[in-house]
């Protein structure tokens, strides 16, 4: 186990009925907020009417901003930045799933500085201070809710780059499992793929050592995921299950899991990111499409011994032989993805004729950003080419 600093600012709200406090906790924060969130979902569900309410009793004045899409680009968080600045408002509430949460931290820092936003993201700025964020989850996913990370796509360059900054982090997070109870089914099976990809990463490329706790937690979470999962498919009014999935995706990736594991990579992202980018399908249904073709390619290339351990803890392999091991386990991975209705292929995803040599300039890029040893353009392509 490596040496780390553990820190975590962000206040979690969680369980049913939680979503009525949004009032108190936004003003907490600020006096007037800009309400930032998706699509017209929020409004179809009844969410939006109750957030209203709780802000009106909050005596919480706001100012909307929606129309987020699933891949938030660069244009739409301008236009927030833009509205903030115009109204004053001195915080932010984000309501939705890690795409609204990711553009209201973007225009939480573009808000508070001079500097372009875009900036931040190609790495010729860094934030000093951000508009304080209160957020109001909906989709079980990402981790955006407890984590300082952003991903915005530049429509324009067809780049979609992330970064993360203390400032950034949530200042509270209400997490009522209750609100999920209307997600479409391929949400629920994008966000489980999302969530498992996070842990998976660090599990597969750090350099910490020996660490079996570790390994434990985030084969344990991934296990709760799938078994919860499996649940809310069956019946999307498991509240039981929908909880867990809730905090599992948010143990996933709010900064703890990788504590003491060293340096890792996320190959994934790098792998997926050109994909939504380019075609605008969900972060989560890229994963699911990229992950396996990723394991059985590293298998091959850096060993299988860790791809087999992942086989046996989690998916019930019990082939001796670690090669084989790991063959069943991506097989299994792949199955299971299949059966949840997340895509594990570009023809599965609408992608009909993917311009692999495309995906893989985009993918460089982000592995030189984000310092990814050991990839070639050939190998991306190869790896693109097993998502057929």
């Amino acid at each position: 186990m490596k040496p780390f600093t553990f820190h975590n600012p962000t206040k979690i709200v969680f369980g049913e009925g939680t979503v009525d406090q949004v009032g108190a906790e936004t003003k907490a924060i600020g006096r007037k907020a800009l309400f930032v969130y998706g699509q017209a979902s929020i409004r179809r569900s009844g969410l939006y009417d109750r957030i209203v309410a709780s802000l009106k009793g909050a005596g919480v004045a706001w100012v909307e901003h929606p129309g987020v899409k699933p891949n938030p680009v660069l244009s739409h968080v301008r236009r927030g930045i833009a509205l903030a600045r115009e109204h004053g408002v001195d915080c932010l509430l984000a309501v939705g799933g890690g795409s609204v949460i990711d553009a209201a931290k973007a225009i939480a820092a573009g808000a508070a500085s001079t500097t372009d936003v875009w900036a931040f993201y190609d790495g010729s700025a860094t934030v000093e201070r951000a508009l304080p964020l209160a957020t109001v989850l909906t989709l079980p996913a990402t981790g955006s809710e407890m984590n300082g990370g952003t991903v915005i796509t530049n429509e324009a360059t067809q780049d979609k780059f992330g970064f993360g900054a203390p400032p950034l982090f949530p200042r509270v997070s209400i997490l009522d499992p209750a609100v999920t109870r209307t997600l479409p089914r391929s949400q629920t099976a994008y966000g489980t793929a999302d969530a498992m990809t996070h842990l998976l990463e660090g599990y597969f490329t750090h350099d910490g050592g020996w660490t079996p706790l570790q390994d434990r937690y985030a084969e344990g979470v991934i296990r709760s995921l799938m078994e919860s999962a499996d649940r809310v498919l069956a019946d999307p009014q498991d509240l039981e299950a929908r909880a867990v999935q809730m905090w599992g995706a948010t143990l996933a990736w709010n900064t703890l899991a990788p504590c003491g594991l060293g340096a890792f990579t996320i190959p994934n992202h790098m792998l997926e990111h050109p994909i939504s980018a380019v075609y605008d399908i969900a972060h989560g249904a890229g994963l699911s499409i990229v992950l396996p073709a990723w394991m059985a390619f590293e298998a091959g290339r850096r060993g299988p011994e860790r791809f087999a351990r992942f086989a046996r803890s989690v998916l019930g392999v019990t082939v001796a032989d670690d090669a084989a091991a790991a063959a069943e386990g991506t097989s299994r991975l792949k199955a299971w993805f299949d059966r949840a209705g997340t895509p594990t292929s570009f023809g599965a995803a609408g992608i009909a004729d993917p311009d692999l040599d495309r995906l893989a300039e985009l993918a460089l890029k982000l592995c030189a950003r984000w310092q990814i040893p050991g990839y070639a353009k050939g190998d991306l392509v190869a790896i693109y080419q097993r998502c057929r």
